[in-house]
């Protein structure tokens, strides 16, 4: 199954250069979407959802950051203007068809959601079979300055395609949780996070200067924390830590720190909502995509 993939990942990028110029950008942006990546296998077939997109308009776009391309997936209901919007966040395995299906299910519930591939510029994360080589080659080389411009990018777009961002949001998984606190505390018209299993605190780099626990002060909307009890990489002291530093940051008076929450599935581990994963947890994850609609429609979202 593996090398299928991989020849179908291939036959998606005839020509690719080593540039960021046309060639790889129309490669990149035929390719999300499309089937898993190569990095997560094997797919647990049985249990991966299928989200129709009858009803939906959704696919691959481009928008430019900067002089940079950004290739993105995303989807809407068909015909619809005005939407609220969220901003979808890949987990470290980048944009594929776990978090394409995810649109899709924020769309049926009435959102304009958009996936942008933040890996862009570094690498192509459907291609790696090894997930040491990933992290070494291109997730550690992603700054967290540049995921703030491209998903402030990814808004633009929203805003001419029938977005409102008015009533905006933002969802993240494993790799995305951790974007996720920090984009809530990056733009001031966010209304709500949500976090799935992100990483809370961690050693400051040049690249990635602050973790979820150094900015918890500085949020602008609250975030919704949903993780797992049996979490071997973000063990549960590291959430204590970071409800520590909201409950300071909200008896200073930030409203946003004051109103964030936490929900600690105490039998789930990490990845729990990663329906096409061994680690998928069925009962947690309709709970967690429960809550999070919930949060977001409290928050004024929608």
């Amino acid at each position: 199954m593996l090398e299928n993939l991989k020849s179908e990942l291939d036959s998606l990028r005839p020509g690719r250069t080593t540039e960021a110029g046309a060639t790889r950008r129309t490669a990149l942006k035929a390719a999300l979407g499309v089937g898993y990546a190569a990095t997560a296998m094997p797919i647990m077939a049985q249990t991966a959802i299928k989200t129709s997109a009858d009803g939906l308009i959704a696919g691959e776009q481009i928008y430019d950051v900067e002089g940079y391309t950004v290739p993105f997936y995303y989807a809407a209901p068909a015909g619809g203007t005005d939407l609220p919007v969220v901003l979808v966040v890949q987990e470290i395995f980048g944009v594929h068809e776990y978090i394409a299906d995810t649109c899709r299910r924020f769309a049926k519930a009435g959102y304009l959601a958009i996936a942008p591939d933040l890996y862009s510029r570094q690498g192509d994360a459907s291609k790696y079979t090894d997930i040491g080589k990933l992290l070494a080659e291109v997730v550690s080389k992603v700054p967290d300055e540049q995921v703030m411009a491209d998903l402030d990018g990814a808004l633009a777009w929203a805003a001419d395609n029938g977005g409102n961002l008015k009533k905006l949001a933002i969802t993240g998984f494993c790799w995305g949780g951790r974007i996720t606190w920090l984009y809530a505390a990056h733009n001031k018209d966010v209304k709500a996070g949500v976090a799935w299993y992100g990483r809370l605190v961690g050693t400051p780099s040049e690249l990635t200067p602050k973790n979820p626990v150094d900015i918890a002060a500085s949020l602008h909307a609250p975030v919704l924390g949903l993780y797992g009890g049996k979490d071997t990489g973000i063990p549960l002291d590291t959430v204590n830590e970071m409800k520590k530093a909201l409950a300071a940051a909200g008896k200073k008076g930030n409203k946003a720190a004051k109103a964030s929450q936490f929900v600690v599935y105490p039998d789930a581990g990490h990845a729990f909502h990663a329906d096409y994963r061994p680690s998928y947890r069925e009962k947690e994850a309709a709970d967690g995509f429960k809550r999070a609609l919930a949060w977001f429609k409290a928050k004024g979202v929608v």
